[in-house]
């Protein structure tokens, strides 16, 4: 078992993972982003999310009182926790299994190389934009954005990416209403063409 604090990295918690032995956790080091966030969304990738290594989460309310909920209690979505969005992750225990370091350190590297692949990285983005339309088309989320709209579009320095159109980059200096721009005209016109309401993946704070 693992303990970790919500503003660790999650990289950084599969690399210590990897370091004591422990499998289990290899998917987090290609997940930007902090245990945290992972667990307010349920982040996922390779076929693993937060859920299947979750124990507990301890989190604290607003009025101060801090409480540990088995994870056995949460009903975890896809891209989604029911947790009150009022409540402040604290920490995470974190199931693993024993492993030989190699092992895990081959896997790790697997992922990543596949990742890269697929993938934009070194470069300004938020990550997956929207999430896939499970149970309303076998199709996935960047089928239908190539299938609806032109990949060239911009606004300003928004962009859709070359190598994964479910990621926006800012390739140069970008504002948040450029982005947002780029986010409701990819969603716009696949509901438009496709019938498919798109939900985001990242959260917009305005």
């Amino acid at each position: 078992m693992i303990i970790a604090g919500s503003a660790v990295l999650d990289h950084k918690l599969s690399n210590f993972a990897m370091e004591n032995g422990i499998g289990g956790l290899e998917f987090l080091s290609c997940i930007p982003g902090t245990v945290g966030g992972g667990l307010k969304i349920n982040s996922g990738c390779f076929g693993r999310e937060f859920k299947d290594i979750l124990l507990s989460v301890q989190v604290i309310d607003r009025k101060g009182i801090i409480q540990t909920i088995p994870a056995s209690k949460i009903k975890f979505g896809y891209r989604h926790s029911p947790l009150d969005k009022n409540l402040i992750y604290l920490s995470a225990s974190f199931q693993g299994t024993k492993k030989n370091k190699q092992d895990i350190e081959k896997t790790i590297n697997e992922f990543k190389e596949e990742k890269n692949k697929r993938q934009p990285s070194k470069i300004k983005t938020g990550g997956s934009t929207f999430k896939n339309p499970i149970g309303k088309t076998k199709l996935k989320v960047w089928e239908l954005i190539k299938d609806s709209v032109s990949l060239s579009k911009n606004f300003g320095d928004a962009k859709i990416s070359d190598k994964h159109c479910n990621f926006f980059i800012n390739s140069g200096s970008a504002r948040f209403e450029d982005m947002i721009k780029l986010i409701s005209y990819v969603k716009n016109n696949v509901e438009k063409k496709q019938g498919i309401k798109l939900e985001t993946e990242i959260e917009i704070v305005e």
